[in-house]
């Protein structure tokens, strides 16, 4: 797998449905990922088939350092049973997820960072509250990725649309 592959899936669990903390790459972790997370790691792109979305190679880089750098605390929330819950509900909703950031991405309007905020956040908002209770703990370090990698980008964004964009959502969900 391609370190590009890897970061795609990255993000794309990150700011997307709130569980980037499963995506680590594995060096990363202290200890190995749980055979869950392992296996999140492995299939959640393919879980989420869009065709259109696309994400930024700027914000695939700050969600990847923020990943990299995430707290023993935080990385204590790649647990089996959280990855596991993850996995089961990635399967059953995957299709409807990558339809839902589809359609917003060929809606959204102006550069392709607005068009990535405006569908990535509106797809989250949706299906967040639906996501198994054994994932909190992984929204929550999703979270802290999203706010961080938004506010850094608001403020290092060279293009005045993108710095509207990022700072329009670095609150989260």
């Amino acid at each position: 797998m391609s370190l590009s592959r890897t970061v795609q899936r990255t993000v794309l669990t990150t700011a997307l449905l709130s569980v980037s903390a499963l995506a680590f790459p594995a060096s990363a972790q202290a200890a190995p990922l749980p055979p869950a997370c392992q296996e999140a790691l492995l299939t959640t792109l393919d879980k989420f088939p869009v065709t259109d979305f696309t994400v930024p190679d700027k914000v695939q880089s700050a969600m990847l350092v923020e990943v990299m750098n995430l707290s023993d605390a935080d990385q204590k929330a790649i647990t089996q049973e959280a990855c596991a819950a993850w996995n089961n509900w990635a399967t059953k909703n995957g299709q409807a997820v990558a339809t839902d950031l589809d359609t917003r991405y060929r809606n959204a309007a102006g550069p392709a960072c607005n068009k990535f905020t405006t569908s990535a956040i509106g797809t989250i908002k949706k299906f967040a509250p639906n996501i198994p209770a054994q994932t909190r703990d992984l929204e929550k370090v999703a979270k802290k990725v999203w706010q961080n990698s938004m506010e850094k980008l608001s403020t290092e964004a060279t293009n005045a649309d993108c710095r509207k964009a990022y700072n329009g959502v670095k609150a989260g969900w």
